[in-house]
């Protein structure tokens, strides 16, 4: 099953991203070694290329300051769903 996820879905990372992956914004999270499991972020852009997806997801604090972004597969990413939603 190909998954394919949208511009503004927040997702949660299912595997830590290496600091090697990341564009960090703000400097007081360069010593970081990865983001953690769970780590809660927003598809900014989707990348569809005839091989896989791969999606630019943003991560920011609770005051919606950007502090990094990665380009993540859709295996590292689980869509948050914040509704019942019936097929």
């Amino acid at each position: 099953m190909i998954k394919h996820f949208r511009v503004l879905d927040s997702i949660a990372i299912l595997k830590p991203i290496s600091n090697t992956r990341l564009a960090l914004v703000e400097p007081e999270y360069a010593s970081i070694s990865s983001l953690p499991v769970g780590l809660v972020g927003t598809i900014i852009e989707v990348y569809d290329t005839e091989k896989e997806c791969q999606y630019l997801v943003e991560f920011a604090d609770s005051q919606g300051s950007e502090y990094a972004m990665a380009m993540l597969k859709a295996d590292e990413i689980l869509v948050l769903q914040y509704e019942l939603a019936v097929a």
